[in-house]
């Protein structure tokens, strides 16, 4: 009745699948250091150099947040809080290795070598700040909300068709997650088995959002699951954490040229932009514990301990990054005004003739194209500048 001659009846219940997500913290808040992770991770003098990075990083913020203030520059993103996941992948990965950001990676994007007026310029409107240097590999800032992930996608793709040891890494928030373009940029790497990392940034909040209401599962890492991908999280405010995960990710990416899912818990101290005002949907409670969790202080803390940082390096790191930054401004601020030539030279490799006597003429009716159409002894109409 419950079996057969030839063995038992075999149950039609099983385990389809079983996964488990690790979660990687090596220097917490409490300065506890984990030496079996981290013991040679970062040599002292590179930790210095990260930790110098990020108070860069910091205090462009606080300049920038001035310059919006004052009327100087449009809206800002402050990357306050968010320093660490963006450095420590540019530090892991190499200068072909492509870095497509959003908007709070400065960090990365000054490690790797694109000049903070750059990022200024962005903001203040001048499109030239977007002209990137090929070399470094690192495309703009991306406004709109996922796109950089199939941008990343189609990256690594190109460089796995030219059988190019390159790999991209893609940077988004938790809301992005809810956005189509990142599972479809997820679907296609994995499918086709494209070498990307997918470096979520979980700061808890997509604007005003809650990440409760984006994400019903406990981990947003596990929504990589879902494509195939390996998955980690890890504390997104521990620079050694981040390092670690890169690391793995990118040795795994490289192997297999197939897709891997970094979550990074982190927070942003200030408000989502200079145009929000976060007090309206955030407790100071939740943003006060948050910065007891600041990758600076516990970095700093780190540095002190080894004896390889004190008060007067710091007094002196202020006043070096004072002048810096503040040259880095004057350098935006001061750029010569754009040609209005610019417009047609930067729109094609090669610009049609139309266009071509479109620039020569600053006109675009038929009358300043062709100007044999004037009468005997007429004066061709002045151009106007638009």
């Amino acid at each position: 009745m419950f079996g057969s001659a030839i063995g038992p009846l075999i149950m039609p219940i099983t385990t389809a699948f079983k996964t488990e997500i690790e979660r990687i913290s090596i220097l917490d808040e409490h300065g506890n250091f984990d030496e079996s992770l981290g013991k040679d991770l970062i040599p002292n003098a590179d930790l210095v150099r990260l930790y110098e990075a990020m108070s860069a990083c910091r205090f462009l913020d606080e300049v920038a947040f001035k310059l919006q203030r004052s009327g100087r520059m449009g809206t800002y993103p402050q990357n306050m809080g968010q320093e660490a996941p963006s450095l420590g992948a540019a530090y892991v990965l190499t200068k072909n290795d492509w870095l497509v950001t959003c908007y709070r990676e400065n960090c990365g994007l000054f490690w790797r070598g694109v000049p903070m007026e750059s990022i200024l310029m962005h903001w203040m409107g001048d499109e030239r700040g977007n002209a990137i240097p090929r070399e470094l590999h690192c495309t703009p800032i991306a406004i709109p909300i996922g796109t950089q992930m199939l941008h990343a996608t189609g990256l690594a793709w190109a460089s796995k068709y030219r059988s190019e040891p390159h790999i991209a890494c893609t940077f988004f928030g938790d809301g992005a997650t809810s956005e189509g373009d990142f599972h479809e940029a997820c679907n296609f790497a994995a499918n086709l088995e494209i070498p990307v990392i997918f470096f979520c940034q979980n700061n808890f909040w997509a604007i005003s959002v809650p990440g409760k209401i984006q994400c019903s599962a406990p981990t947003l890492a596990q929504r990589g699951i879902a494509y195939g991908m390996p998955c980690i999280q890890i504390d997104g405010n521990d620079i050694f954490a981040v390092v670690y995960a890169v690391k793995k990710a990118a040795a795994y990416t490289r192997a297999t040229s197939k897709p891997y899912f970094i979550e990074a818990v982190t927070y942003r101290l200030a408000d989502h932009t200079t145009a929000d005002d976060a007090r309206r949907y955030r407790d100071q409670a939740e943003v006060d514990i948050w910065k007891q969790r600041d990758p600076l202080i516990r970095t700093r803390d780190l540095m002190k301990k080894r004896k390889l940082w004190n008060d007067s390096k710091e007094s002196d790191l202020q006043e070096r990054l004072g002048k810096e930054i503040a040259a880095a401004v004057a350098r935006a601020e001061g750029i010569a005004a754009p040609d209005r030539t610019d417009f047609f030279n930067y729109m094609y490799s090669e610009l049609p003739s139309d266009l071509i006597r479109q620039r020569e003429t600053m006109h675009t009716h038929s009358l300043g194209q062709d100007p044999s159409q004037l009468p005997a002894g007429a004066a061709m109409p002045t151009a106007t500048a638009h």
